[in-house]
């Protein structure tokens, strides 16, 4: 399904890190590798007749070495559902990507892969997360209290640095589900995987050098009895490529 969207304006900040930290037992920390992880946007809607295949191919990448965000929109509210997980600020980012891509068009459900518009979605998989290459960037992320985290993105690379890199946070969560009562889904029972809970920009650091940069972000409360994820994404800021990717999921 295709439709027009209007864009909106985003409003996030890049929060400070608070002094807190966990005991020694509770400390949470990841480091990313030395090749890049894939990064797997998907724009669904409870209210598409067609994204309901989509969310549940999405899910299937659980457990794999994949940064997977469901970013749901609500441009098909109007139709007589209104998703619960849908944000503005999502259809302003898939706005962005369709930019990028030179679309003259936002659809649901849309598979973007490394900034990349990946209509061949359906048995995909594997070509997706075999896609890897060298990292530039390194990515450090560690929880400093229940919803405070920070990231160190220091460039691999100290003979040729990347000239410029831009950095966004997700929340992600999983085993969400809506019993759909309107709209074109009507009847249905939905399941959901990976679904953005939250998207806070974290910064464009052009002519950016080797000195490590440290990126603090205060997340939503974690909802009981759905495992969730923190992501830090860092891409390219003109081409949207992603450049290095790293989920953190801590306990409790």
């Amino acid at each position: 399904m295709v439709t027009h969207a209007p864009k909106f304006i985003a409003t996030c900040a890049l929060l400070t890190v608070a002094t807190a930290t966990f005991g020694m037992q509770n400390q949470c920390t990841a480091s990313s590798g030395p090749l890049v992880t894939p990064v797997l946007e998907l724009y669904t809607s409870e209210g598409c007749s067609s994204c309901p295949p989509a969310d549940k191919w999405a899910s299937a990448f659980k457990g794999k070495d994949v940064v997977v965000q469901a970013f749901h929109v609500s441009y098909w509210d109007y139709i007589g559902w209104v998703d619960r997980f849908a944000a503005p600020a999502h259809t302003t980012r898939q706005n962005e990507v369709a930019g990028r891509n030179r679309l003259r068009n936002i659809y649901t459900p849309q598979v973007v892969v490394n900034g990349r518009d990946w209509p061949q979605w359906r048995g995909a998989e594997q070509r997706i997360s075999g896609q890897k290459e060298a990292a530039r960037i390194r990515i450090e992320l560690r929880q400093l209290a229940a919803d405070q985290f920070e990231a160190t993105v220091t460039p691999a690379n100290v003979v040729a640095p990347v000239p410029a890199w831009a950095a966004y946070w997700t929340v992600t969560e999983h085993g969400h589900n809506s019993k759909v009562k309107a709209g074109e889904n009507a009847g249905e029972f939905l399941k959901h995987d990976f679904v953005v809970r939250q998207y806070t920009q974290a910064g464009d650091y052009r002519n950016a050098d080797v000195t490590p940069k440290k990126l603090g972000f205060r997340s939503i409360a974690a909802t009981p009895g759905h495992a969730r994820q923190v992501n830090l994404v860092v891409f390219e800021p003109q081409g949207g490529k992603t450049l290095q990717a790293l989920s953190l999921q801590c306990a409790g």
